[in-house]
């Protein structure tokens, strides 16, 4: 199986966009949206089945036990980050603002508070001749690289005997990023023709390096800056990096986007480009 990953240095640049498509284009068995903190490729993966849902466990967090506690506000005290609060006579924690640090249960002269491993997200996974593999990261949750692992291992456990898989990535290079690009045989960069769409190629580029990982790249609605659509493709020239295309803005596609549709299923020119990218990348994953 090979994995292709798709990313992007900020949102709105046409990772997504560009993903669906290539399921389309491929008729892609294996799929995973790894943007946990905010995925949306459910939304025109043609995915029907009804997903089986399971809870992710990230650090533990003190709970404590109303009934125990006297409220002497030691726990308080000695919060460093202000997440035990007055409720009435007695303490509560503040589930966004608790690291997990334990402090709070060592100290508790009453042994009223414990500490329990918290639903940080949710995954789902769904599965008909396909499977498609994503999450949901609670707000405020610091665990979105185990969680983006968490999803890569599941389509890999679950999807059918198939040449490829398609993974959505996480904008930026942060810790999703990371935990994306680990075991990945090439990664297509989507830019957006920009100064900021060059610096945050650099920065990609820089990260997918550090992990030897292959790297290509395209440029969506290049004929917005035709400029700076050159000077990200000297860039690739450059720094020896395969890019494999570039991609018109067109009106069409946005609607259709829109109405939450892949524009592999309109007949625009945004799909005659894209379609061309998708066989430059087909024929560097060999």
């Amino acid at each position: 199986m090979k994995k292709l990953l798709i990313l992007s240095g900020k949102g709105g640049t046409g990772k997504t966009t560009t993903a669906a498509a290539f399921i389309r284009f491929s008729n892609a068995k294996a799929m995973a949206d790894c943007d946990v903190d905010a995925p949306n490729l459910h939304i025109v993966s043609g995915m029907t089945s009804t997903p089986t849902r399971t809870d992710f466990l990230g650090s533990d967090k003190a709970q404590i036990d109303a009934s125990l506690c006297s409220g002497c506000q030691i726990c308080m005290q000695h919060c460093r980050f202000d997440a035990v609060k007055m409720d009435g006579n007695v303490c509560k924690i503040d589930a966004y603002s608790c690291e997990g640090c334990g402090v709070c249960a060592y100290l508790c002269p009453q042994n009223a508070i414990t500490m329990n491993p918290d639903v940080a997200g949710e995954q789902q996974l769904y599965q008909d001749e396909r499977t498609f593999s994503t999450a949901q990261l609670k707000m405020g949750r610091g665990n979105s690289g185990k969680l983006v692992t968490a999803v890569k291992l599941n389509m890999l456990k679950y999807a059918p005997d198939t040449d490829l898989a398609i993974i959505d990535g996480s904008p930026g290079i942060g810790c999703p990023v990371i935990a994306s690009v680990s075991g990945m045989d090439l990664v297509l960069v989507v830019a957006e023709p920009s100064l900021s769409g060059l610096s945050d190629l650099t920065r990609l580029f820089k990260t997918t390096n550090t992990f030897q990982t292959k790297i290509a790249v395209c440029v969506n609605k290049w004929d917005t800056s035709p400029e700076n659509t050159d000077t990200i493709e000297n860039f690739c020239k450059q720094n020896q990096i395969p890019f494999v295309g570039k991609i018109p803005y067109d009106a069409s596609a946005s609607a259709a986007i829109n109405q939450g549709c892949s524009i592999a299923d309109i007949d625009c020119p945004a799909r005659a480009a894209m379609f061309a990218v998708y066989q430059n990348v087909q024929q560097l994953l060999g």
